[in-house]
This record gives C-alpha cells, sequence and structure tokens, in this order.
C-alpha cells in the first residue's frame, strides 16, 4: 500500500507565527493568560498549557500580567478592556487576519455595508465584527442569505473568513452582485488555506482512500474533509491515530494523508507509522 502525504499539510504560516510569539513570550518570563485557545487543536492546546500560559475565559485584573491575543484575532473591545484593566497586550493574531481588519475598517470608513462570509460564531469571523462599528453582516452559505437586508444595500464591501471554501465562497459572492449595484469583493480566503483546497481536488481523485487529520473544532480541516468527501466517499476525518479504523484499508492500494493547518507534524507522523503498522 502506497502512502501520499499532501505537500501542504500541516501548520500554516499564522500558526507557526502565533506559537513562536507564545514561546518567546513564555521564555521571557512573563506572567500570561489567554482567553479561549490559541489555535484550534488539542495537541497544540496541551504544549501551551504545559509552557506555562494559562487559559482563562473572563479579563480580571491584569497588573504585572500579560495578555496573549490568539491566532484568530480579537475584537478591539477585547484590546480596551485588557489595557483599562493594567495588562500588557502581546498580539500573536496571524498577519493575514489582521489584513482582513484593516480592509473591513477601511471599507467602513468609505460608507459601505460590510458583509462577511464566514461562520458566525468562529472566533476569527467574531474578531473581524469586533473591529467595527456598525454589525455587518455574516452569511456563512448560500441557503442562508438574507435577501430582504440585502436588496436595501446600495454599497457594501464582502471580506472572507480566511479558511473558508473558495467555491462555496464565490458562488455566494456571484448571488449578491445580482442585487448589489456598488459591490467590492475582497478575496481574502488565505494562500495556504487556497494550496491546501488545491492539493485536496486531486489527491481524492489519484487515492482508493484520503485520510484528514485535525481537530473537530477546526474549520479548515473540516472545509478539506467536506472538500475531500465530496470527490471520494473513502474519506475520512480523524484528530489521532487513535481514530484509525483498520477495516478501511481492505483491499486499497494507496492513501492520500493532509492534515489542518493546526494539526502538529507529530500527530501526523504518529497516523503515517499506525498506517504502515497495517
Amino acid at each position: 500500500m502506497k502512502i501520499n502525504i499532501a505537500k501542504s499539510a500541516g501548520f500554516c504560516f499564522g500558526v507557526k507565527h502565533a506559537l513562536n510569539i507564545a514561546f518567546k513570550s513564555v521564555d521571557s518570563g512573563a506572567n500570561i493568560d489567554m482567553l479561549g485557545d490559541i489555535v484550534h487543536n488539542e495537541d497544540v492546546v496541551k504544549q501551551i498549557s504545559q509552557a506555562g500560559i494559562k487559559k482563562i475565559s473572563r479579563l480580571r485584573k491584569g497588573a504585572s500580567k500579560t495578555l496573549l491575543i490568539r491566532a484568530h484575532g480579537a475584537p478591539a473591545k477585547t484590546h480596551q478592556k485588557a489595557k483599562s484593566l493594567g495588562y500588557k497586550i502581546i498580539d500573536s493574531t496571524c498577519p493575514m487576519v489582521k489584513e482582513i481588519h484593516m480592509i473591513a475598517k477601511k471599507a467602513e470608513k468609505k460608507g459601505c455595508t460590510i458583509i462577511i462570509v464566514g461562520d458566525q460564531k468562529h472566533d476569527e469571523v467574531r474578531g473581524i465584527i469586533g473591529q467595527l462599528k456598525k454589525n455587518p453582516i455574516v452569511i456563512d452559505r448560500l441557503e442562508n442569505i438574507p435577501l430582504t437586508k440585502i436588496k436595501r444595500i446600495k454599497k457594501a464591501a464582502i471580506v472572507v473568513q480566511s479558511t473558508r471554501n473558495m467555491e462555496k465562497t464565490l458562488a455566494i459572492v456571484e448571488t449578491l452582485k445580482q442585487y448589489i449595484a456598488n459591490l467590492e469583493f475582497h478575496n481574502t480566503i488565505c494562500n495556504p488555506t487556497r494550496i491546501k483546497q488545491q492539493e485536496m481536488k486531486i489527491m481524492p481523485l489519484k487515492n482508493d482512500l484520503v485520510i484528514v487529520v485535525g481537530s473537530k473544532t477546526s474549520a479548515n480541516t473540516k472545509r478539506l474533509y467536506e472538500l475531500s468527501k465530496s470527490l471520494n466517499k473513502k474519506s475520512y476525518w480523524i484528530q489521532s491515530k487513535n481514530d484509525i479504523n483498520p477495516s478501511w484499508f481492505k483491499g486499497v492500494k494507496s492513501v492520500g494523508i493532509t492534515s489542518g493547518a493546526s494539526t502538529p507534524d507529530e500527530t501526523t507522523k504518529a497516523v503515517v507509522a499506525e498506517i504502515k503498522k497495517l
């Protein structure tokens, strides 16, 4: 049985950037708090906790403390509140997510209604919403476009959650163009996501079976799995080697393996080693 590993498997630039900042902060001896998880992966979260970064659910008095802003970013109010409570802030927001913040704020200043193509409850989308003065419209899929609201808009700008599916996003944009005369589209799907998705259009067709490795909380991993499953029914989404079912591999001659942008190489390597044992 041949095992083919995607070139783009594993950490993206944004995750590496955030982790570098996090571990350097620990090395400096700072007393670090973080609202939520640095990225959506249980193994990485465990590493961060073991390094001494404390996960908190809300901000309290921050004198002599540092607040680490995670890779997905945070609303502007979080920054303001942390500063007022005495926290020093270290920002590990992905630079590509910061760019989305900048684009959205600039478009709002020009008088555009902001439309975000993304998941309303995702941390990255909450961070984008939290940069704006007015409530944006968030659209997660084509069927959920609020046409009544859309038809009243004369001028709008679209930004996209960085890990969205390209084809599904473009379908939403094409529909919005039919109703909004003055519409700016900023395709803010990040390059690592595009590369991963491009590979996933080929890998399921060239392999009998595909394994996608990553946390069930990871949006970009979910997109890779959905894309693979649409092309090859023998696609499986696992979090670790413990989720592998030997019966999947009966009669399989080639296996394609990829992993999400927040999945450590060690996790993927352990999956490969487990499959080799079969």
